[in-house]
């Protein structure tokens, strides 16, 4: 045998000797709950997790559990020792612990739900946009809006700033330019404008009266183009504003198919509107006097405003129908009491239904035809 041979030998048995003593020594019972001391020089498997326990099994026979982070070993002995921790059923099987930031919109603005996580932040932006829109100017006023800490919402003010979403004045800040470019850019795609404004023009040159078209938000109305008298007067409507539907002739034009039940309920919510108001109209019907007025506007196409949204301010109203038959808008014609007297509200009526039923024409409403009877 050659000399590279028997020294390969001698080593291998070097070794076999060198293996039982140290399986010997890690049995010892001398040595339970202690670290053997041949398990750090154990090879670890590429890609092993350097955190957490790390079994050392020798001769198929656990002898330890090593924890590879020395700076966690209390914690994560402690741990080991209390058993597995039980799976959660979170999207990676663990629970983490809820983000103090991560509160949700008030319900008011928007209701989210887990699924609905990855779009929080696109949420509490609108609401900001909404609560400026409301009057809120700082970031006190936002943060109390949404229920954010100060630092997510300056970062989240400071974004719409840049994007022109909100622009920043001397103590605090207001709705910026992008929304009057994208306002503008709606109105121009609602084919509504755009068929009535011709309409609400000559009745403005007729009447010299300011001229409203609307349409209904929920219990309000919503104005989406108003031409202002030549009269000289200033009334609280704007394009973008929202009024109570039965506090306005405009939105009551809009009840006009509705039930009496209907009726009363959005009168009471006028009333509540109203009550949170620095102004009040002179007028404030009871529902009696609301339901004869509302039935005979229903019998004859129209409404009245009677100073019952803002004070000394009257107006005559007719419904916007579309190819369906259903109301989709109105519009009014609006004074004060000295320009709109009783007889020139009546005298407006037809005026009012002429441009209200050309409107709704162009958008498909047929006139129903009165039945002939055919003689025999």
């Amino acid at each position: 045998m050659c000399a590279y041979r028997k020294g390969r030998k001698r080593l291998s048995r070097t070794r076999q000797k060198h293996t039982e003593t140290r399986h010997a020594f890690d049995r010892s019972p001398a040595l339970a709950g202690r670290t053997a001391p041949f398990a750090r020089f154990t090879r670890r498997r590429a890609g092993a997790c350097t955190h957490g326990p790390t079994r050392i099994v020798i001769d198929g026979t656990p002898a330890m559990t090593k924890f590879q982070n020395p700076e966690a070993d209390a914690s994560a002995q402690s741990a080991h020792a209390a058993g597995p921790r039980p799976k959660s059923n979170g999207a990676h099987g663990t629970k983490h612990a809820p983000d103090p930031d991560a509160i949700a919109l008030p319900s008011a603005l928007v209701d989210i739900t887990p699924q609905q996580a990855g779009t929080q932040t696109l949420l509490r932006g609108l609401a900001i946009l909404e609560a400026a829109a409301n009057g809120a100017r700082d970031l006190r006023s936002f943060g109390a809006a949404l229920g954010t800490t100060r630092s997510t919402t300056h970062r989240l003010v400071s974004s719409l700033v840049q994007a022109r979403y909100l622009r920043q004045v001397q103590g605090g800040y207001l709705l910026g330019p992008k929304l009057i470019e994208l306002g503008t850019i709606a109105l121009e795609q609602m084919p509504l404008t755009a068929v009535a404004r011709p309409h609400l023009q000559a009745l403005a040159e007729h009447t010299h009266d300011t001229i409203h078209l609307g349409v209904r938000d929920g219990d309000d109305v919503l104005y989406i183009d108003k031409i202002p008298g030549t009269r000289g007067l200033e009334m609280r409507s704007r394009v973008g504003h929202r009024m109570p539907l039965a506090s306005t002739g405009i939105g009551k034009a809009m009840m006009l198919d509705l039930e009496a039940n209907a009726w009363k309920r959005l009168l009471e919510a006028s009333h509540r509107a109203l009550a949170n108001t620095s102004f009040k109209p002179d007028n404030r019907p009871d529902f009696d006097t609301f339901l004869q007025r509302m039935t005979r506007y229903s019998q004859g196409g129209f409404t009245f405003d009677l100073e019952e949204n803002e004070a000394s301010i009257r107006c005559v109203a007719a419904p916007v129908r579309d190819a369906s038959g259903a109301i989709v808008a109105a519009l009014s014609v609006a004074s004060t009491i000295p320009y709109m007297p009783h007889e020139r509200m009546e005298e407006l009526i037809p005026v009012v239904q002429r441009e209200a039923r050309s409107i709704s024409e162009e958008l498909g409403w047929r006139a129903p035809q009165p039945s002939r009877r055919i003689k025999r």
